[in-house]
């Protein structure tokens, strides 16, 4: 009779979770990931490829999860708004696995920056308030959100700042002002 098999890809993957929200891409190992489940790497190796395929189909779990439970949320309605509160809020509750996933440098960095840059576009054409914006126009204000936000991100999960939601929604809406009355292009290479 063959053996059942009693590691799955889902604890596998929530093994992954708990590594990288409490050590960051630092401590994705194998053996790390091992240790959590406590086993061996051998049903790692069953179930991916290699390292690089756990690491491609967790970001794309954590793109979905972030989809479908933290930047969905309506705060304000106005999407761009609450996009970034949701942003936020996500580094202040999550602080590791935010600054793993959004601030540190690792292999799939580039991905989330694709993710990030996506969801943005979204946001923005659903908003009849963003919408006829030049795709020039959407870039130039993606970059200042985008940084904005970030260092506001950094500076709340750091605990250096601890602003409102109220004020940071103000900080948004001055960047989003500022930027629709200037004609002022940033263009940044990521």
């Amino acid at each position: 009779m063959a053996r059942r098999k009693t590691i799955t890809r889902e604890h596998i993957l929530d093994a992954t979770y708990q590594v990288i929200s409490t050590e960051g891409f630092s401590g994705f190992t194998a053996r790390n990931i091992a240790n959590k489940m406590k086993t061996s790497t051998q049903p790692i190796y069953l179930e991916f490829k290699n390292m690089e395929d756990l690491r491609d189909v967790f970001l794309k779990e954590i793109e979905k999860d972030l989809n479908d439970n933290v930047f969905s949320k309506v705060i304000t309605g106005d999407p761009l708004i609450d996009l970034c509160l949701n942003y936020v809020d996500f580094a202040k509750k999550e602080k590791v696995l935010y600054r793993s996933l959004f601030v540190e440098d690792h292999e799939g960095g580039k991905g989330l920056n694709k993710y990030t840059h996506r969801l943005y576009l979204e946001k923005l054409n659903s908003s009849d308030k963003y919408r006829d914006f030049s795709d020039e126009q959407k870039e130039s204000l993606f970059i200042a959100i985008w940084i904005t936000v970030t260092g506001l991100a950094s500076l709340i999960s750091s605990e250096r700042i601890h602003p409102t939601q109220d004020e940071i929604s103000k900080i948004i809406t001055d960047c989003v002002t500022y930027k629709q009355s200037t004609d002022e292009k940033i263009k940044l290479t990521f």
